[in-house]
């Protein structure tokens, strides 16, 4: 049987109603201005293919390191000079600043830090400053309102001040910047950098104080008692507490490791006829291992300088 007339003239998903009277005349319009080629591509995208994104504005920005036992880390955005005058105007001086645009900037300490002057628990802060023309002021604060700052800068509830020094800069930072410098075991400095300045803050960790309350709490590990008395040779230059550390070592295992250790708090001390025999007795231990003995090479030459000293 045939379609009916009405059908075919007029199919069911095209008939004028008022909506595909405006499609219609907004598809000519397309096809017009785009052209029929251009358009069938258009027409096929998908709706996740149409879809596109642009930079932001204030991209995110995260930064950590470690320092000693501690990690400290920031979370933050990088706002772009764009041609401004930053310091004084973008930036007013003599009141806080957030740092970061339309987000917090956090801090997180994992343990607890000397932040400047001031001792700070672990955990995790907004961090603010307070530029001004000849000096500057990092300030921390626990609380989740920015209220823990006035505007006219001072400080309220819980927060932490630090004095910061500023260096110019030779290099234009187009984007706001944190970074970790300066650092070892003991200590950091936090620098930002925008513009044509650098702020930093120095921030002290404490890991002599941490590795001492881990050594007073040794398992009866031998290498426990190795590591401490190589951290007493190292660090500490406590050449009796670490010999003691060292015995404790072997007396749970007869070990070249430990022997090496304990030779070298010999030759510390200028006890070079001690230390070269435990360093022969380390280098005959170390021998057994075969290809494990990865420090042969470190060890024989240790040994040699304690066997010229000697003589």
């Amino acid at each position: 049987m045939k379609p009916a007339a009405d059908t075919l003239a007029n199919p069911p998903q095209l008939r004028f109603t008022g909506f595909t009277c405006f499609a219609r005349f907004t598809l000519r319009a397309v096809t017009h201005a785009l052209g029929g080629g251009l358009l069938s591509t258009v027409l096929m995208a998908s709706p996740a293919q149409a879809q596109f994104e642009l930079p932001k504005e204030n991209p995110p920005a995260k930064v950590a390191q470690q320092v000693g036992l501690t990690e400290i880390a920031l979370e933050y955005n990088s706002p772009a000079v764009k041609g401004r005058k930053i310091w004084g105007s973008v930036v007013p001086y003599d009141r806080p600043w957030s740092i970061s645009s339309n987000q917090a900037t956090l801090i997180r300490f994992g343990k607890d830090v000397v932040f400047g002057e001031k001792v700070v628990a672990a955990g995790t802060y907004r961090l603010y400053a307070v530029p001004s023309r000849n000096e500057w002021t990092f300030v921390i604060s626990k609380s989740a309102e920015k209220g823990s700052l006035s505007r006219d800068g001072k400080l309220e509830g819980d927060a932490i001040t630090a004095p910061a020094t500023t260096t110019p800069t030779a290099a234009n930072r187009e984007r706001l910047t944190f970074f970790f410098s300066n650092f070892d075991d003991q200590k950091t400095t936090l620098d930002l950098e925008w513009e044509k300045l650098r702020v930093s803050v120095p921030i002290a960790v404490r890991t002599s104080e941490q590795v001492m309350a881990g050594i007073s709490g040794l398992d009866e590990g031998w290498r426990s008692y190795a590591n401490a008395a190589r951290y007493m040779l190292e660090t500490k230059k406590d050449f009796e507490t670490g010999l003691r550390y060292a015995n404790q070592s072997l007396a749970l295992k007869d070990d070249w490791y430990t022997h090496w250790i304990k030779g070298a708090l010999l030759a510390a001390k200028g006890d070079y006829g001690e230390a070269v025999e435990e360093g022969e007795t380390a280098y005959q231990l170390g021998l057994k291992l075969g290809d494990a003995f990865v420090l042969e090479t470190e060890l024989r030459r240790a040994l040699n300088d304690w066997k010229r000293r000697k003589h």
